[in-house]
């Protein structure tokens, strides 16, 4: 049985043999880099508005210049960071949970126990970050793309351990030579 370093045991119903507690690995968001543009329009608003309001003197077109940038505010600085807020990834010792969406929530899970293919994609600019796209395909259903993860180097070879310390538990051994049977 795979060993977790400082997690305590927890027995089964049948008081058979221990099984480890689900433990968080990793809590994730994509990498921050995306609030960059949100980030220099939240500097720039306020500059703008106010040079704005000094160029005109009519109360409308005050109303006009506070109400557009009330608006550029809400479309391009809170929702971008809202979203990048709401995509989160956990990899626990058990599983990996993907969370995302703000007006319609998905939630995926992915069981390191069931085995799956892990695949790294970076372009230049998330190589230059140290980011990149994970895909998680369990062959099964379509692949789980975690994007724009930071450290995901690091993220790659957490899973492939967490896979691998998972299938030992499973079968109960490490793949030790004349333990497959076949049943004929």
């Amino acid at each position: 049985m795979a060993e977790y370093p400082n997690v305590p045991a927890s027995l089964p119903h049948d008081g058979s043999r221990p099984v480890p507690t689900e433990r968080v690995v990793a809590r994730l968001r994509p990498n921050a880099r995306a609030l960059l543009w949100p980030a220099l329009l939240l500097i720039a608003l306020p500059g703008a508005s106010v040079y704005g309001l000094s160029l005109f003197a009519e109360t409308w077109q005050h109303v006009a210049i506070i109400a557009a940038a009330a608006a550029l505010f809400v479309l391009l600085v809170l929702f971008p960071y809202i979203f990048w807020l709401n995509h989160r990834c956990t990899i626990t010792t058990r599983r990996v949970i993907a969370r995302r969406g703000f007006f319609v929530r998905e939630r995926r899970e992915i069981f390191h126990s069931r085995g799956y293919h892990v695949t790294l994609k970076q372009n230049w600019v998330q190589s230059a970050f140290r980011s990149g796209d994970v895909l998680i395909n369990s062959g099964v259903e379509k692949p789980l793309v975690l994007r724009d993860l930071p450290g995901a180097e690091q993220v790659l070879d957490t899973l492939q351990d967490l896979i691998e310390k998972n299938q030992v538990t499973v079968s109960g051994h490490a793949g030790s030579l004349g333990t497959a049977t076949a049943a004929f």
